[in-house]
C-alpha cells in the first residue's frame, strides 16, 4: 500500500463515522477531564506554595492552573509532562499529573531506557521533598527516631506514586503489542486467503475453458464426420437417384445409420456431462477454498505434468468411457468405403488394448483425417497405417491427389480440425505432423505415447515412476 493510500486509510477511520472516532473522541474527553482535575489540583495546591514561598496567592493559584493543564497534552508530548511534573515536585503540587504522565509514558513507544531515566528522576525528586517534609514536619527531640523512619515513610510514598502508574503503563504497553501484532497477522492471513481464493478462481475459470475447449473438440470430431459422409452419400443418392434406385435406396439406409450413429454419440457425451453436473451448488468458505487452493499448488509444484494429466483423466473418465476405440476403426474405414473412398488399413505389431485416452484419440485422427479428405481431396485414395510399439502408438493418414472431374462436396471448413488434432495429441505427451505431399496429397501423422506401460529402454526408477 502507498503513502498515500495509507494517509486515505487512516483519514477515513478518524473521520466521523469511521471505525476509529468514537475511541479518538472518548480518549479527548478523557484527557480534558483529567487537564481540568490535575488543573484544579495544582491550583488548591498553589495556595499552600504561595504562602510558604511569601508571593501572592493569585501567582501560586495561576501557575497551579496553567502546570496542571498540560496533562491535557499528555498523549503528544508524554515526556513534557513528565518533565514539567518533575519540575513543580519541589513546590508540592501535580500529583495527579505525575501519576499520569508516568502512567503515559510508559504505555506510549518512548524508549524504554528514556522512561527508565524519568521515572527514576521523579522517584528521586518525591523521595527527597517527602523526606524532607517529613523532618520539618517532626520536632527535634524525635531525631534518633526520624533517622530510620522519614527513609522508610519517603521511600514508602514514592513507591506509591512511581512503580503502580509505570508498572500498568508497561503492561497496557505490551497489550497493545500484542493486540497490534495478532492484527497485523489476522490482516495478512485474510490478504492470504483472499489471494488464494483468487488464485483459485483463476485456475477454475482455466479449467472451465480447458472443459469447453474440450467438449467443442468432442463435438466438432462427432458431428463433423458424420455430416460429412452424409453429404457425400446425400450427393451420391441425389446423382443415382433416377438411374439406379436400388442403389438410391442404399444410400438412404446409410445416411439414416450414419444420422442416428452421430445422435447416439452426442447424446452419450451430453448425457455423461449432466451426469457428471452437481445437482445443488453449495456455497464454500473461504478457508476450505485456500486449503483446497494451497494442497493444488503444492501437488502443481511436485509434479506438474503428473498431476495435470491426472486432474484431467479423472474430469473426462465418464466421457471417454462412452468413447469409440480402435477395434472400430475397421468400421469408421467402412463407412468412408461406402461412401465411395479407396482406403487402405494396415495395423503392424501385436494388437493390444491401450488406456482409453489413448484409443480415443488415435481414432479421432484417423477420423479427423478421412473427414478432411472428404471435404478437401474428393474420390482421392487413402493409406492409413497403425502400428503398435513399445509403449506408443503410431498413427499415418496419407491420401493422394484429389481426382479429376471429381465433384467438390461443398462442405464448410473452420480449420480446427487439425488444431483439435494436435491439442489431443499434444495433451498426451505425443508428437503430431501434418502437411502437403511431394505427390500432391496431404499427410497426417501422429505419436501417441501410453504412459500406463513403460518403455523397454527405461530404467527401473523411471519404470517405477510411470506405474
Amino acid at each position: 500500500m502507498s503513502a498515500t493510500g495509507a494517509s486515505e486509510e487512516t483519514s477515513a477511520r478518524g473521520a466521523p463515522g469511521g471505525p476509529l472516532w468514537w475511541p479518538r473522541r472518548r480518549s479527548m474527553v478523557l484527557d480534558i477531564m483529567l487537564g481540568v482535575a490535575s488543573a484544579a489540583e495544582c491550583a488548591a495546591e498553589g495556595v499552600g506554595f504561595a504562602h510558604d514561598a511569601r508571593m501572592p496567592v493569585a501567582f501560586g493559584v495561576v501557575l497551579g492552573l496553567i502546570v496542571g493543564s498540560t496533562l491535557v497534552l499528555r498523549r503528544r508530548w508524554a515526556i513534557a509532562v513528565v518533565l514539567i511534573s518533575i519540575a513543580v515536585t519541589p513546590a508540592e503540587m501535580g500529583v495527579l499529573l505525575g501519576v499520569v504522565g508516568l502512567y503515559t509514558l510508559a504505555a506510549s513507544e518512548v524508549p524504554r531506557r528514556i522512561s527508565a531515566v524519568l521515572a527514576g528522576m521523579a522517584g528521586a525528586g518525591t523521595f527527597l521533598v517527602t523526606m524532607i517534609r517529613f523532618r520539618q514536619d517532626n520536632p527535634q527531640e524525635d531525631l534518633g527516631s526520624a533517622l530510620w523512619e522519614a527513609p522508610l515513610f519517603s521511600l514508602t510514598i514514592t513507591l506509591a506514586l512511581t512503580a503502580p502508574p509505570v508498572l500498568l503503563g508497561l503492561y497496557v504497553r505490551a497489550r497493545r503489542r500484542l493486540v497490534e501484532s495478532l492484527r497485523e497477522r489476522a490482516d495478512g492471513l485474510e490478504r492470504e486467503l483472499s489471494l488464494l481464493a483468487e488464485r483459485a478462481e483463476e485456475r477454475a475459470e482455466w479449467a472451465r475453458n480447458e472443459e469447453r475447449t474440450r467438449i467443442a473438440r468432442e463435438m466438432h470430431d462427432v458431428v463433423a464426420h458424420r455430416v460429412s459422409l452424409m453429404v457425400v452419400h446425400a450427393a451420391a443418392l441425389q446423382a443415382v437417384a433416377l438411374k439406379d434406385p436400388e442403389k438410391a435406396s442404399k444410400n438412404a439406409a446409410l445416411v439414416g445409420d450414419m444420422g442416428r450413429q452421430a445422435l447416439t454419440e452426442l447424446r452419450q457425451m451430453l448425457g455423461v456431462l449432466r451426469s457428471d453436473a452437481p445437482a445443488e451448488q453449495k456455497p464454500v468458505p473461504l478457508a476450505s477454498v485456500a486449503v483446497a487452493a494451497t494442497a493444488a499448488a503444492e501437488a502443481a509444484t511436485a509434479s506438474a505434468t503428473e498431476s495435470a494429466e491426472d486432474t484431467d483423466a479423472d474430469a473426462v473418465a465418464g466421457v471417454e468411457a462412452a468413447g469409440p476405440r480402435l477395434a472400430e476403426l475397421e468400421a469408421l474405414v467402412g463407412q468412408s468405403r461406402a461412401a465411395g473412398m479407396a482406403v487402405d488399413l494396415s495395423v503392424e505389431g501385436e494388437e493390444r488394448r491401450y488406456a482409453a485416452r489413448v484409443e480415443q484419440t488415435a481414432y479421432r485422427v484417423v477420423q479427423e483425417a478421412l473427414t478432411n479428405v472428404h471435404k478437401h481431396a474428393p474420390g482421392a485414395s487413402t493409406r492409413i497405417r497403425l502400428a503398435h510399439r513399445g509403449a506408443e502408438i503410431a498413427v499415418l493418414v496419407e491420401n493422394g491427389p484429389s481426382e479429376r472431374g471429381a465433384a467438390d462436396a461443398g462442405l464448410p471448413s473452420g480449420g480446427n480440425g487439425l488444431v483439435g488434432m494436435k491439442e489431443r495429441v499434444s495433451t498426451l505427451g505425443g508428437g503430431f505432423v501434418s502437411g502437403p505431399t511431394e505427390a500432391g496429397g496431404f499427410r497426417v501423422s501422429a505419436v501417441i505415447p501410453d504412459r500406463t506401460r513403460p518403455r523397454p529402454d527405461m530404467a527401473e526408477g523411471d519404470r517405477a515412476r510411470t506405474a
